[in-house]
């Protein structure tokens, strides 16, 4: 099982990221360097949400990114959520 970790950006994400985003990777480097997080990325045309997969059944290791995250706490994510996924076809 993994968990889907859904961010819902601000309009003027791109260019209110620049400061944070240092940090913001590091964060995610550190998670995937522990084997929580798989896959991260914003979305593309238009750049108005992100998505980040983790390994695992419990919530916990999106749910502690999403509360560290600097995009989170500086406001440049409107809201945020987690969805459980049951992966079938696929490995890692």
């Amino acid at each position: 099982m993994h968990n889907i970790l859904f961010y819902d950006l601000v309009e003027d994400y791109l260019e209110r990221r620049g400061p944070l985003r240092a940090e913001h990777l590091e964060l995610g480097r550190q998670s995937q360097a522990r084997g929580e997080l798989l896959l991260a990325g914003a979305l593309a045309d238009p750049v108005d949400g992100a998505v980040l997969v983790f390994r695992g059944e419990s919530t916990t290791a999106a749910e502690a990114f999403a509360k560290a995250d600097p995009y989170v706490k500086n406001g440049l994510v409107k809201s945020w959520k987690i969805r459980k996924w049951t992966t079938v076809i696929g490995g890692e």
